[in-house]
C-alpha cells in the first residue's frame, strides 16, 4: 500500500496545519499498538485511508477523510496505566469504549473540526462503540484503515529491543 509522491504531497497538504500543532505533536508520547506511538498509529491510519480512497474510487471528501484519520485517536493520555474496572457499567468506561469520545471532544476544542470530521472520529471503533455506527463512507473507510492498522501493528511492528515506532517510517515504509 503506497502512496505515490504527488498523492503524499497532496495528503500532507491537508494535514499539515494539526501535524505541526504541539497538542498533535503530544501523541508521540504515547504507545498505542505494540512499540507503535499514537502518532505514528494515526498517520498510519491516515495513509491507509488515503490509499484506500484513491485506489478503490471511494469519491470521499479527502478533507475530512485525512483529518478525521490523522485526529481519530486524539485522546491525550496513557491508555496502558489507567485504573482497574470492576462490573459492567464501569465496562463502557475503559478504553475500548470511551477514547471516541475523548478524541472527538479535544479535536473540537483544539481545532473546531467539522460534524463530518466528529462522525468520523466518533464512529472509528465500531463495532465495539455499537452505538456510533459509521454514517458516511469517510467514517467507514477509517474505520476499516483503524482495523487494519492495528493489526499490522501489533503483530508485525513490535520492536523486540523495545524501541518506540515513530515518525520516521509509515506502515509502508516510507516517510510522510
Amino acid at each position: 500500500m503506497q502512496l505515490s509522491e504527488i498523492e503524499r504531497e497532496q495528503l500532507y497538504a491537508i494535514v499539515e496545519k494539526y501535524d505541526h500543532h504541539p497538542d498533535v505533536q503530544r501523541m508521540r508520547e504515547y504507545i498505542q499498538h505494540g512499540s507503535v506511538t499514537t502518532y505514528q498509529h494515526c498517520k498510519n491510519v491516515a495513509l491507509v485511508s488515503f490509499w484506500l480512497n484513491r485506489r478503490l474510487h471511494l469519491h470521499a471528501d479527502e478533507t475530512s477523510l485525512a483529518v478525521g484519520a490523522l485526529l481519530h485517536d486524539f485522546y491525550l493520555y496513557d491508555w496502558h496505566t489507567t485504573g482497574t474496572f470492576h462490573g459492567l457499567r464501569r465496562l463502557f468506561e475503559m478504553h475500548g469504549f470511551s477514547h471516541p469520545g475523548y478524541a472527538c471532544v479535544n479535536a473540537k476544542r483544539v481545532f473546531s473540526i467539522t460534524r463530518k470530521e466528529q462522525s468520523i472520529i466518533a464512529s472509528h471503533m465500531w463495532p465495539l462503540t455499537f452505538r456510533h455506527v459509521p454514517t458516511c463512507r469517510e467514517a467507514v473507510i477509517v474505520c476499516l484503515a483503524d482495523k487494519y492498522c492495528a493489526v499490522v501493528e501489533s503483530m508485525f511492528q513490535r520492536s523486540r529491543a523495545g524501541a518506540v515506532v515513530d515518525g520516521s517510517v509509515d506502515i509502508d515504509g516510507e516517510e510522510w
